[in-house]
């Protein structure tokens, strides 16, 4: 299917799901084509000829039908969520919407769906667009969701095979959010929505309103139409959170030390939050004629994100060096009274999950950060018949993304050198959603390294804690970005076929500019007291800070103050007032990427189906520009890299009969390093003998896959599908410590070819397969066959699984030898399922959402604890309308209903496997836990 095809459907879907969406007394007799359109050849049958009322009824079933239609006529494998559909369930930004789709799992952040990935594959592989053009996310190649709001979406196509068209660095697939046009509606247009919920945690409140304008006009011969909206949405809110790191320790040296792993710091990070999701659209769209149309489209969203952290850290292994190794076995004899903190020392009865450190530092962090992410997106398109079945499409873009990590303040305090003016720590971490913490004042005893207990302690803000340091951040990541396309295309008869052939050009140009700098008071030691005075930062905590009960619903064994979010603005505007910016030279950088891409295809449809087919060649130009420091000397470098690529794919469709399609497909791709990773930044320590950095020699992961399908679109509606899919990975893009390998950096006479290098590189090769199944049915067609009454026809169901497996090989590292490990991100298991109920102008679903778990991070050795994991995750949603005029709507919005927490986790089984060293189950060491509450939202919806 063209991009001008599949546009053209999605509009006209965009229009019918908008019309569907109509409350019951909306649409008394209008009339739209079959809602789903089999993959039927192009003589209709009789079947096909038949019409269906629109009552406006039961807009779910009406809008995945819609979504259907799109999705049964393409010519590749799509999945689609239509606007209405978005619409049933509370669904804020486009990753929740997506995420309900066959295939698709998220990855969340304070709750919320951020990151997207498509059967399994790295959330890296999944790329974003909005109507056909790729949208560089503000954190990079990582395409981030949560920043766009499906307010401006009138359908969300999901391609889960390549086809030429598309970039080269879409390896899983592309997120295709198409916009809102004018020409969606037949005249005058105003949807309005206006909410307001509540959050269960600290009963913190949630904001939501959104408003779409359109009409057209005629102009002379022609046709205009203008489309403007804009949303706003916000939502306070408190996280309950604990991390806990792990590591080996070298002074545990008694029997069965490698396989034990202790708790080096346990802290709590307490977040209150305010989230908001903005956006404007205009959309001036232009038909002088049937035969030329020319688009001028513009989007901004904006996310933000206000975060107010408490965070205490407890050092852990402050006294870590107390420890003597000794490799012989010991008596475990309970001990109160050790010569040591009690760190790692089994012999006195403590162990990793439980037991009781002496005297040791907290390290309190209060926060406060002003994090922002913008898109802003400009479009001129056109598109051009020229008869003889020949036509064109252009369109030139700018796109200019923000990543904005400022902080507005932080300020550090930290327990005092005397150890009896420290916390004596209890900890229990047997439990994998529970961090205890139970603290006592310390008591020292005869000698200088002999403590105990003494009395238990419940306000944690009494220990004594004087300010270290106060810093103030300015983080600006500016990405622009500069697309243009000319795609001419020729429709013909070819071999029996209506075909259609394409030749298309395009030319991207991305540079994206980092640009850190920071303010640090404090970090003098001579002048610290006088520096922090001169910004006001009170010595004393209690007085920073607020008389505030905890908002959370952790349980915790003691407590603390909040922060004072005013106090904190004020210090750090005298910060600013009397101290100077020094910019972070490790951090910035320029890279510049060039993409000058052509591609042939052709489309042949038959009676029985289509094929398409075709190559793309990109030439892929890198330059990057950053400070960087060789032994003694720190200047400016700069590194470029060139690669040319190709990208074949072919995609064959078959009829099994007018309501059953077989898809089989092969396709192509090649994930690209993010920028940051491609920055020449290095640092280089001949001491040492390591380099650190940037890798802009790093070649792109390369992907080939392979899918196979069946649908079955039932009549008169409904959806089955399964299908199987196969990716072959080379190259794979690691994070990893190794030789550099190369005299790129040798000076001065110094070799530094076998340094230790550490960064991005590649690592061997792997593969990912599986199979996905999916459903959508609903009773109503059945009910009078069945003798069921006529209300149960309102009932109905949608669900989707995907299973996968996944495998690739990590190189040897050091003693540590190769291994298999997953692709990270990927889960054996997702799947949806939702039930609804829709009659007499009442909507009503419940959708529940389950992923197993799935891989975080990839460990090069034991320090840490070994690989990270993110537990299996599962959230549950219901939503509610009533329509109670054709023009006027409620709704209600039961979000996170079941409040599972986040767990990641660490497990060292697989290195030590992979090390020869017996493995026990230890995959309950949590390093991180959070928890947000339920949300509750209701409101109005009006539509003219």
């Amino acid at each position: 299917m063209t991009s001008q095809t599949k546009l053209l459907l999605a509009s006209s879907a965009g229009a019918l799901a908008c019309m569907l969406a109509t409350p019951a007394a909306a649409l008394s007799e209008a009339k739209v084509p079959d809602a789903v359109v089999a993959p039927a050849p192009p003589a209709a049958t009789a079947e096909e000829d038949q019409e269906i009322v629109v009552t406006g009824a039961r807009p779910i079933a009406e809008s995945e039908a819609a979504a259907l239609k799109i999705q049964a006529n393409s010519d590749s494998l799509v999945t689609v969520a239509a606007a209405d559909g978005v619409g049933r369930l509370p669904d804020q930004n486009i990753a929740q919407a997506v995420g309900r789709l066959a295939g698709a799992a998220v990855e969340r952040d304070q709750g919320q769906a951020r990151y997207i990935s498509l059967r399994g594959a790295p959330n890296y592989w999944t790329t974003l667009s909005f109507d056909g053009i790729n949208v560089v996310s503000p954190e990079g190649r990582d395409a981030r969701f949560d920043s766009i709001p499906s307010a401006i979406a009138s359908q969300i196509i999901v391609s889960k095979a390549v086809t030429p068209e598309m970039p080269g660095e879409t390896v899983a697939g592309n997120v295709n959010v198409i916009t809102r046009s004018a020409f969606d509606y037949k005249g005058l247009k105003v949807a309005a929505k206006a909410g307001y919920g509540i959050a269960e945690y600290g009963d913190r409140p949630q904001y939501e309103g959104s408003l779409v304008l359109s009409d057209r006009f005629k102009l002379g011969g022609g046709e205009v139409g203008v489309l403007v909206s804009g949303s706003y949405f916000e939502r306070g809110q408190i996280t309950d959170n604990f991390e806990t790191d792990y590591e080996r320790v070298a002074q545990d040296q008694r029997p069965d030390n490698l396989t034990r792993f202790w708790a080096q710091e346990a802290e709590n990070k307490l977040y209150r939050l305010t989230r908001k999701n903005w956006s404007v659209s205009g959309r001036l769209d232009y038909k002088p004629d049937a035969n030329n149309s020319f688009s001028l489209r513009s989007i901004y969203t904006i996310f933000t994100d206000d975060e107010a952290r408490d965070n205490y850290r407890f050092d852990l292994d402050d006294q870590q060096s107390a420890l003597v190794a000794n490799a012989a076995a010991c008596t475990v004899t309970p001990n109160s009274t050790p010569t040591t903190s009690g760190y790692a020392d089994i012999c006195i009865g403590n162990t990793p999950q439980k037991g009781t450190i002496y005297g040791i530092d907290i390290r309190q962090r209060a926060t406060l950060r002003a994090f922002a992410q913008s898109i802003f997106t400009n479009t001129l398109s056109g598109d051009h018949d020229f008869g003889g079945g020949w036509h064109v499409t252009w369109l030139g873009n700018y796109t200019q993304s923000k990543d904005d990590r400022s902080v507005v303040g932080e300020a550090s305090y930290e327990s005092p050198s005397t150890r009896n003016l420290r916390p004596t720590v209890a900890y229990d971490f047997s439990d994998p959603n529970r961090s205890r913490l139970q603290l006592f004042t310390t008591n020292q005893l005869s000698g200088p390294t002999r403590f105990q207990a003494g009395t238990a302690v419940t306000a944690i803000d009494t220990f004594a804690k004087a300010p270290t340091l106060f810093t103030v951040l300015d983080a600006v990541d500016t990405t622009d970005a500069y697309t243009g396309k000319l795609v001419l295309s020729r429709r013909m008869q070819f071999l029996g076929a209506d075909a259609t052939f394409k030749a298309g050009f395009q030319f991207d140009q991305r540079t994206k500019i980092a640009d850190e700098r920071q303010i640090s008071v404090g970090s003098n030691t001579a002048t610290r007291a006088a520096d922090l005075a001169t910004i006001g930062l009170p010595q004393d905590y209690n007085a920073f800070s607020l008389n505030q009960a905890f908002l959370g619903k952790i349980p915790m064994d003691y407590t603390f103050r909040y922060f004072d979010t005013n106090q904190m603005r004020a210090v750090a505007q005298a910060a600013r007032a009397n101290f100077a910016f020094a910019p972070l030279t490790g951090n910035n950088y320029n890279v510049r990427e060039q993409v000058l891409a052509g591609y042939l295809m052709g489309t042949l449809k038959y009676d029985w189906g289509s094929i398409l087919g075709g190559v793309r060649i990109e030439n892929v130009r890198n330059r990057g520009i950053a400070v960087a420091t060789v032994g003694a000397t720190t200047g400016l470098v700069t590194a470029e890299s060139s690669q040319t690529l190709a990208f074949p794919s072919l995609h064959l469709n078959y009829n099994v009969d007018t309501t059953k399609k077989l898809r089989l497909s092969f396709n192509s791709g090649a994930a690209r390093a993010d920028y940051d990773q491609l920055r020449p930044n290095v640092v280089v320590n001949d001491s040492n003998q390591t380099i650190s950095g940037g890798n802009p020699a790093v070649k792109p992961e390369r992907a080939y896959g392979v899918d196979a399908y069946f649908e079955w679109y039932l009549r008169p509606q409904g959806y089955l599908s399964v299908g199987l899919f196969y990716k072959k990975v080379k190259d794979v893009l690691y994070r990893q410590t190794r030789s550099f390998g190369s005299n790129a950096l040798d000076t001065g006479g110094i070799d530094r070819s076998a340094y230790i290098f550490s960064g991005i590189t590649n690592g061997g090769d792997g593969r990912v397969f599986g199979m996905e199944a999916a459903a959508q049915l609903q009773l109503e067609p059945w009910t009078s066959s069945l003798g069921l009454p006529d209300w149960m026809g309102g009932f109905g169901v949608s669900a989707n699984l995907t299973l996968n497996d996944s495998q690739v090989t990590k190189p040897a590292i050091g003693a540590i030898p190769a291994r298999k490990v997953r692709l990270p991100g990927t889960s054996d298991m997702v799947y949806n399922i939702g039930g609804y109920y829709e009659k007499y102008g009442l909507s009503l679903r419940l959708q529940y959402q389950n992923r197993s778990k799935w891989l975080d991070g990839i460990a090069d050795d034991l320090t840490d604890g070994g690989d990270t994991y993110w537990a299996a995750d599962d959230e549950m949603d219901f939503s509610a309308r009533y329509a109670i005029t054709k023009n006027f709507e409620v709704f209600f919005d039961a979000t996170n209903l079941l409040n599972q927490p986040g767990r990641r986790f660490s497990d060292p089984g697989n290195l030590l496997r992979a090390s020869g060293i017996p493995s026990p189950d230890i995959s309950t060491q949590t390093i991180e836990w959070e928890r947000f509450g339920r949300r509750y939202a209701g409101g109005v919806r009006i539509n003219f």
